[in-house]
């Protein structure tokens, strides 16, 4: 790991709620820009939310999110071949979710949730008959078998992660290739797009989905009005509570066991974007809190 070091809402937090052995959350800022395919940036974004997050506040009007504790790891090495991050990011969220934590991953491109989920669904040792539910928030289905002539490209993962036989639903898609809505079928993925959430109040997931849920949050399912720093955005999409009211109905009767925020590319002097970001990380972990 690189030996930069700063804390996700450093500023609000007790000594206690920074500690790694209290902390429910711990985030994981992880500056991966590897095969980005448009816009460049992402290896900027971890650092720009956290920067952001000491501007925020630590009661939301609803709760603090933080009163469990938030710990902060280092930044990770991504100056290695995209297999050895993808190891190396299995390796550090396996420890985490052994402790019984939830690992919160700041990218960096969408190609790290496959080590991410990976190493969860290793460190949590579920049941024969218990699997981890990806919630995949996005502009793209990233269903990709491979992009550019890279098996681990951002929009070859849930791709891979189908392969692995971990169950997808995909909210909030407006761009995808023939190719993707080929392989939806082929895995039997759940999605609703677009216009399916804003045009119904309460989308929920079926019963037999699994009960233990990641959440990756590729920022470009925001609208591009609200959030056009991400490599590729793509017009009509997210409202930022439309998203949050999102993820509340889905994770009822659900336990969250990690997420990650991705694909943000800060753009300079424009900070609105990165409080932005760093809001919705700490408002998903408000979600996770009130859910549990």
């Amino acid at each position: 790991m690189l030996d930069k070091k700063k804390n996700f809402l450093n500023s609000e937090l007790s000594l206690e709620e920074k500690s790694k052995e209290k902390a429910k959350f711990h985030i994981l800022p992880i500056p991966l820009e590897k095969t980005v395919s448009c816009g460049k940036g992402t290896a900027r974004g971890p650092e720009a939310i956290l920067d952001a997050s000491n501007e925020l506040e630590r009661f939301t009007g609803i709760s603090e999110p933080c009163i469990n504790g938030i710990f902060t790891h280092p930044f990770l090495n991504c100056n290695f071949p995209i297999e050895s991050v993808m190891l190396n990011i299995e390796k550090v969220t396996k420890e985490i979710s052994k402790q019984n934590k939830i690992p919160v991953i700041i990218g960096g491109e969408h190609s790290i949730t496959f080590g991410a989920v990976n190493g969860i669904f290793a460190g949590l040792n579920l049941s024969e008959n218990e699997e981890i539910g990806i919630i995949q928030i996005d502009a793209h289905a990233d269903l990709r078998k491979n992009y550019e002539n890279q098996a681990h490209s951002h929009a070859s993962v849930m791709y891979l992660l189908s392969k692995a036989n971990f169950k997808i639903a995909q909210f909030g898609v407006r761009a995808l290739s023939k190719e993707e809505v080929e392989n939806r079928n082929i895995f039997d993925i759940l999605y609703f797009d677009v216009d399916d959430i804003k045009n119904r109040k309460d989308i929920r997931l079926p019963n037999k989905f699994p009960k233990y849920i990641y959440i990756t949050f590729d920022v470009d399912a925001l609208d591009p009005s609200i959030m056009p720093a991400t490599g590729t955005p793509v017009p009509n999409g997210l409202g930022f509570d439309e998203s949050l009211q999102l993820i509340k109905s889905l994770i009822k009767s659900r336990k969250v066991i990690g997420f990650d925020v991705v694909e943000f590319s800060p753009i300079k002097n424009f900070f609105a974007y990165d409080f932005t970001v760093a809001t919705l990380i700490y408002k998903i972990m408000e979600l996770t809190n009130l859910n549990d």
